[in-house]
């Protein structure tokens, strides 16, 4: 009966670790993931800003209020932004 307790508490242990260790390889792998997935969205965050500026720098143009010497300000100024930087300034 001792070896039967000493197996099944072996066993029971092994089980518990390996389920311990997959849970901590899955949570470090899906951190890593959301790490990368932020950086992907910020690089379009930024690129979205970048074309908004060129779109109103556009307009500006068409509707006759913008000078030459304005050319590239917006795109700069809203590429450069980013909205995680915003929101630590709020």
């Amino acid at each position: 009966m001792s070896l039967l307790r000493n197996s099944i508490t072996l066993f029971g242990a092994l089980n518990l670790s390996a389920i311990a260790g997959s849970t901590y390889y899955l949570r470090s792998h899906h951190v890593y993931n959301l790490e990368e997935f932020e950086a992907r969205l910020d690089e379009i965050e930024g690129t979205l800003r970048g074309h908004i500026g060129l779109i109103e720098e556009s307009l500006d143009r068409l509707e006759g209020k913008a000078t030459e010497a304005d050319r590239g300000k917006k795109m700069a100024e809203y590429y450069g932004k980013r909205g995680r930087d915003e929101k630590k300034n709020t």
